[in-house]
């Protein structure tokens, strides 16, 4: 029938040039060299190292840094994911909304195992209690809430604080913020500045639906928290101070390990990972300004520090990127994935 048909069509046309003729099929664009798909990165000295990992898709990317980075030595690598190309992130959390887990932390090669992800990174803060596991950091995925950014602070446990604690949200619109969030039985909100604790004052009040100012009820897509913000609508925040991480063994101010996420304005998101404390001779890590920067001059408009030290690990197709600082991986609470 469709051969009957062409001739038929054929048949009733005078062909008179070219305007008359069957388009040629579109050509197909050509493939882009891996090298050039980042061009911005590459010529900032990062080094495209994604066949050292086994076959990627298109629409991921995986860079080693230059020697130096922040007038320091470096061993950094970034995964860096075309949101617009067809990658898609998400996580696995233990399931903590306060009240502990008999859940297991697992390694990032166990999420890898468990999920197939191309790439697994580890995720936010977490500890152990009474024989029970917490999660300290937001986890959010797919309607699910595993668990809330800790709601408060305290040195000796007779005044106590409520900061609001950093977040890397994609919403359900497929828009993405670092913002602040507060959750607890009485609700969960998000907030596009944080309540400016401070050690050195008396604690604010407990944060709710008007208190920071411009408070949003919480709503996501996917969302990961840890601390601080790096980087919110483009502007470095390294709000550290105001979350209240001075304490607690992050080390804002030192050189560490650093695990961090952020997103471009092209939609690319970033996955960070730096080695630190002398896995490599010489290669002490990052202060959180310095991963701000870094992520900043990748072109991130949102970003967010996560946990680090010896958590910090990422792997692409089931290979180590750094070298943990343990000397083995550390098992978490949370870890963010790439397919």
């Amino acid at each position: 029938m469709f051969v009957l048909t062409f001739l038929i069509l054929g048949a009733g046309c005078s062909r008179k040039g070219a305007d008359y003729a069957f388009p040629d099929p579109e050509p197909e664009e050509p493939d882009i060299p891996a090298e050039e798909h980042n061009p911005a990165i590459v010529a900032l000295g990062w080094t495209n190292v994604g066949e050292e990992f086994g076959k990627l898709p298109s629409h991921l990317d995986v860079y080693r840094s230059p020697a130096t980075l922040e007038n320091k030595p470096a061993v950094a690598f970034i995964a860096v994911a075309d949101l617009k190309g067809g990658a898609e992130w998400t996580l696995w959390s233990i399931k903590d909304l306060g009240k502990g887990s008999n859940e297991s932390f697992r390694t990032p090669a166990e999420v890898g195992k468990s999920s197939g992800a191309r790439v697994v990174m580890n995720g936010g803060y977490f500890y152990s209690s009474g024989g029970l596991n917490y999660s300290a950091s937001l986890a959010y995925h797919d309607g699910t809430l595993y668990a809330r950014n800790i709601n408060y602070a305290s040195k000796d446990w007779v005044t106590i604080y409520y900061p609001t604690r950093a977040a890397f949200i994609e919403h359900g619109d497929g828009t993405f913020e670092a913002a602040w969030t507060y959750g607890s039985s009485d609700g969960h909100w998000i907030y596009p500045a944080p309540a400016e604790n401070s050690w050195n004052k008396e604690p604010l009040p407990v944060p709710d639906a008007s208190f920071p100012a411009g408070a949003a009820t919480f709503e996501a897509r996917t969302a990961i928290g840890g601390g601080p913000v790096l980087i919110r609508d483009g502007k470095i925040c390294n709000s550290y101070s105001a979350e209240m991480l001075e304490e607690g063994g992050i080390g804002p101010t030192i050189n560490n390990p650093r695990s961090a996420i952020g997103v471009t304005a092209q939609r690319k998101l970033i996955f960070f990972v730096c080695e630190g404390r002398n896995m490599t001779p010489k290669v002490a890590g990052f202060t959180t300004q310095e991963v701000a920067d870094i992520l900043k001059s990748l072109g991130c408009i949102h970003a967010v520090n996560l946990d680090g030290g010896g958590s910090s690990c990422m792997l692409v197709n089931s290979k180590e990127t750094i070298r943990p600082s343990d000397g083995v991986q550390r098992r978490v609470a949370s870890a963010l994935m790439i397919n």
